[in-house]
């Protein structure tokens, strides 16, 4: 089996483009942009999760199998924060017959 051989180059321009983001999410947060703030954060933490895994942990170039595996952590990561985030936002409700 032969594997993809990648550039140099190639990591040295993700290398970049995650410094270039890091010094983004730091000028985002000196500007108040209120609620958005977080979500902005978050956004570009996805972009660098995303390019960290597509390059540094060869899921771009890997077996298929990989991408699976990904793909069924992210869908668990998923299910958990619904349920944890469904306990969290019914926590104060009040119900009838619970006082």
């Amino acid at each position: 089996m032969s594997e993809k051989i990648v550039p140099v180059r190639t990591y040295l321009l993700v290398f970049a483009a995650l410094l270039v983001l890091t010094v983004t999410t730091w000028q985002v947060a000196l500007i108040d942009l209120g609620p958005l703030n977080a979500i902005v954060a978050v956004v570009i933490a996805g972009i660098k999760a995303s390019l960290v895994a597509l390059f540094f942990m060869h899921i771009k170039y890997g077996p298929k199998f990989n991408r699976l595996v990904l793909a069924g952590s992210l869908f668990w990561l998923a299910i958990l924060l619904a349920l944890t985030l469904s306990d969290y936002v019914t926590r104060g409700l009040r119900y009838p017959g619970n006082g």
